[in-house]
């Protein structure tokens, strides 16, 4: 699988025996690798074409099930806007899920700003934290709100029903990835909880997790939870999270170095791109860099897809993602069960695929909401079964 992938208790976040974060953020690469190696994208195009049966008489549930040959992965960018959806009254406790404009007021990091005398309105918390963190007389401060963003974010908690999350991580393959900038849990433990039923897709925590931490003996990511390094037994390190908005230097870290780097090549190799709840910042330039270099520009993306599940309007969505769309190919969602992912699960890739190169009238076959993990995992197993049939 990728390299540089992160590791999830006995079992890597993106699959494979052999997938360990190691200092340079490269990975032992097996043979499910070869797909994001290869350059040559008119050839996994063809053989990806080659493998599907193009010809249905109806493109029936029973055929979109049995056709499970896509090589490509689908690759979704998630940012804050994605846990929000999931729990727009909050995690299983009742805890809101903060976004930049209330961040300050979710958290509680009232006495923090008297202290740095920073006047209301507080909208734009990664500009606050900036200007605290170039402050070395507001060091003290600066802890105090790092140690308590970790801890309430420590602290959220999925529901004991199948959530949002749940039906992502089910909805892609091992092939697949999902790339956060989200510091909460909720990925991390939702790829945890649904692992006795399928291995799930390749998971980067770009901007870190509290999910996560480090060994730093092995070099791995590992998860926080666990007492000790599952391979030598010795102590973790934190991974930091908040950095100030002019110096994202998530980068630095080895670990995550390695997220961004497998993050880049699945990009490159990806045949479908879902953007969920990221508004694409300028001032974050690492990930603007992250894009352009991943997924390319306009021009590089003449038959691939893009789409983007954002609560905003068209015209406001497109002059943040204008330079990465090539012409009419994307579709823009406000609920991620509208998307392709929602309406077509496992199956997202080889949907695109004939519905835009085959011109078939497809149909949608999305997974049963409010549902036990009994039920789901019924309505699951069938295309499970289908891809190991492969």
């Amino acid at each position: 699988m990728p390299n540089g992938v992160a590791h999830l208790g006995v079992r890597p976040a993106c699959g494979g025996a052999n997938a360990e974060v190691r200092s340079n953020g490269l990975a032992a690469a097996g043979e499910a690798n070869k797909s994001f190696e290869s350059d040559n994208i008119s050839m996994l195009i063809l053989n990806s074409a080659l493998s599907l049966n193009m010809n249905p008489r109806e493109y029936s549930e029973e055929f979109e099930i049995e056709n499970a040959n896509f090589g490509r992965p689908h690759i979704i960018l998630i940012g804050a806007g994605a846990s929000y959806a999931a729990f727009p009254n909050g995690d299983r406790n009742g805890n809101k899920l903060p976004l930049l404009r209330d961040f300050i007021d979710v958290i509680g990091l009232e006495t923090e700003m008297r202290e740095a005398k920073m006047p209301p309105p507080y909208s734009d918390f990664e500009a606050i934290y900036s200007e605290i963190y170039l402050n070395p007389s507001l060091a003290k401060t600066r802890e105090s709100i790092d140690r308590k963003v970790t801890d309430y974010f420590s602290n959220l908690e999925l529901p004991d029903e199948p959530t949002l999350y749940d039906h992502l991580v089910l909805s892609l393959r091992p092939k697949d990835v999902i790339a956060t900038f989200n510091w909460d849990p909720f990925l991390w433990n939702a790829l945890h909880r649904n692992h006795k039923l399928t291995e799930g897709p390749c998971a980067l925590f770009l901007h870190g997790s509290v999910a996560i931490s480090r060994c730093p003996s092995c070099e791995i990511v590992v998860s926080r939870s666990s007492m000790n390094c599952h391979k030598c037994g010795g102590q973790h390190e934190e991974i930091p999270i908040l950095f100030p908005v002019t110096k994202k230097d998530y980068v630095s870290d080895p670990a995550i170095a390695g997220h961004w780097r497998t993050s880049k090549r699945a990009m490159k190799q990806a045949w479908a791109f879902t953007v969920f709840g990221y508004s694409a910042p300028k001032t974050d330039v690492e990930a603007i860099e992250l894009l352009k270099e991943g997924w390319g520009g306009a021009n590089n993306r003449e038959l691939e897809q893009i789409e983007i599940i954002d609560i905003l309007d068209e015209d406001t969505i497109l002059k943040s993602w204008d330079e990465f769309i090539h012409s009419h190919h994307y579709t823009i969602f406000n609920d991620f069960y509208n998307s392709f992912v929602g309406e077509h699960p496992r199956r997202s890739c080889e949907a695109y695929w004939n519905q835009n190169m085959e011109c078939m009238f497809i149909k949608p076959f999305p997974m049963p909401h409010g549902v036990s993990f009994n039920e789901l995992y019924d309505w699951v197993q069938p295309r499970i079964n289908a891809e190991k049939n492969r």
